[in-house]
């Protein structure tokens, strides 16, 4: 069943007492851009999102930290965090070996390094997960799964086709909401009509007022010097 808001006003999320969990604090994060400031502020008003823009902006990093630091509050609406995000190179994850966790795992790795850093320890992650906290997920596997009481985080959009799109926000149940991550521009979909998704997606939502869309612009580039100056020399010669 799901759970019943606490308040009228359940939207307007607050942030400020932790969850008790022994030696495991998130650090304090600070938007370091002004599309970062807007991320906070709309997920902080109760917002969905739709993070798009380039690489190395942070949509990653400040999506889960947000998710992490409202699910680790007291008295939090929700459960858990579940991540999803496509395996474009092995859709067909049945033919890899292992079970499902060894198939996925190495796809995990962008987000146990970011608890990595937000805790400033190894195994956060992880613990996360045998709390039930966190849960990761392909798009391999979700017929017939409902997500209630959860923040659904999905990563890598750009490698979403527009069925396996519809396929999550179908899943999405009460007292859900969703943060979508992507970049049309790093997309790993070679075929044309697959490649829409994404903007198929943006188009649709951005009829929802529930729906906020923030995009990230060369000048969010946060991860390093490098890839800034690398990401800008690259769209202006047309690579892109």
């Amino acid at each position: 069943m799901a759970k019943t808001k606490k308040n009228k006003n359940a939207r307007n999320i607050s942030l400020s007492q932790p969850r008790t969990i022994s030696h495991f604090d998130l650090r304090p994060i600070k938007p370091l851009t002004p599309n970062q400031q807007k991320t906070f502020d709309a997920y902080n008003q109760g917002h969905n999102l739709m993070l798009h823009g380039y690489a190395g902006t942070g949509k990653t990093f400040i999506s889960l930290y947000l998710a992490l630091k409202n699910v680790l509050t007291i008295n939090s609406l929700y459960d858990k965090i579940i991540i999803v995000r496509s395996v474009v190179s092995s859709r067909d994850m049945g033919f890899l070996p292992g079970n499902i966790r060894e198939k996925t795992q190495i796809f995990e790795e962008p987000y146990k390094e970011i608890c990595d850093d937000i805790f400033g320890r190894g195994d956060g992650y992880e613990i996360l997960k045998l709390k039930k906290l966190i849960e990761f997920t392909t798009t391999s596997f979700l017929r017939g799964l409902t997500f209630n009481n959860a923040i659904v985080m999905i990563d890598e959009t750009q490698n979403l086709t527009f069925p396996e799109i519809d396929t999550i926000m179908t899943r999405i149940g009460n007292n859900s909401r969703v943060i979508f991550c992507g970049d049309f521009r790093q997309t790993d979909l070679n075929k044309p009509h697959e490649k829409e998704g994404i903007t198929q997606f943006m188009r649709i939502t951005h009829r929802i007022n529930t729906f906020k869309h923030i995009e990230f612009e060369q000048s969010d580039i946060v991860r390093s010097n490098l890839v800034r100056d690398y990401i800008i020399q690259k769209t202006e010669m047309g690579y892109a």
